[in-house]
């Protein structure tokens, strides 16, 4: 991985750990929230059991991606230089490139070594089929032209506004008041638990490392970008061929 010394700017400089730690959370919450209801709004309620189609997915992607966007906007406006993309730091360089390996590296050895000692501890909660169900809930619901959206939605759009949040924002915030090595585990530990499934923590969580040391050693979002965007590229390419 390239290193590229950046001088750290005044952007977020308002924040401390503790208020970062608040703002996130309400973020999280209005973004879920805002999900919610629009799955509920153009979908309804559904108590049996089935996916939801890609479209569904799609509409309750971009309704929390929004959310979050224009809550990071506010806290722009309010704790930084009212510059969306200098405070979360979105910037990329041909370097970036190396999270192309870098994301297929984390996606088939670190993933695999960090499960692969739970799968023999734990067979039931962390066979392979568990740690892989939803994926590939989501690549079986998707067919034809539908494949198109369910590949912008995890390949392109989810590591953009992911990487925005928990590193750009929650990295960043943590990072200010705290030890770069705590804000670095804080920011993944989070990052793993919001996915909600535990069978997946472990993956995530090591991932999520490889993230925050990518983003501490440029102090940019462009090589985590991309090796989120590899990593979820090489995840849909195995459960949708596989």
């Amino acid at each position: 991985m390239p290193h590229e010394p950046v001088a750290v700017s005044d952007s977020l400089g308002g924040l401390s750990a503790r208020r970062t730690i608040l703002l996130w959370l309400m973020a999280f919450l209005v973004a879920n929230l805002t999900a919610t209801i629009a799955v509920l709004v153009t979908y309804g309620a559904s108590d049996d059991g089935d996916t939801m189609p890609v479209w569904v997915v799609g509409v309750s992607a971009l309704s929390m991606w929004s959310a979050y966007i224009v809550v990071l906007f506010k806290i722009s406006e309010k704790y930084g230089l009212g510059d969306f993309v200098r405070d979360y730091r979105i910037r990329f360089s041909l370097r970036d490139l190396w999270g192309i390996p870098l994301g297929v590296a984390s996606q088939f050895i670190l993933v695999t070594a960090v499960t692969y000692p739970l799968t023999k501890l734990f067979p039931d909660q962390f066979s392979v089929e568990e740690v892989e169900e939803r994926a590939r809930e989501l690549a079986d619901s998707a067919s034809g032209a539908w494949m198109i959206v369910l590949f912008v939605v995890v390949v392109i759009g989810a590591p953009i506004v992911e990487e925005i949040v928990y590193r750009g924002f929650l990295h960043q915030g943590l990072a200010r008041t705290l030890s770069p090595r705590i804000a670095l585990v804080a920011a993944a530990a989070i990052f793993g638990a919001i996915h909600l499934r535990p069978v997946e923590f472990p993956g995530l969580f090591a991932f999520a490392l490889v993230l925050g040391v990518a983003y501490q050693r440029t102090q940019r979002l462009g090589l985590p970008i991309v090796t989120h965007m590899a990593f979820n590229a090489c995840g849909l390419i195995v459960v949708t061929l596989l």
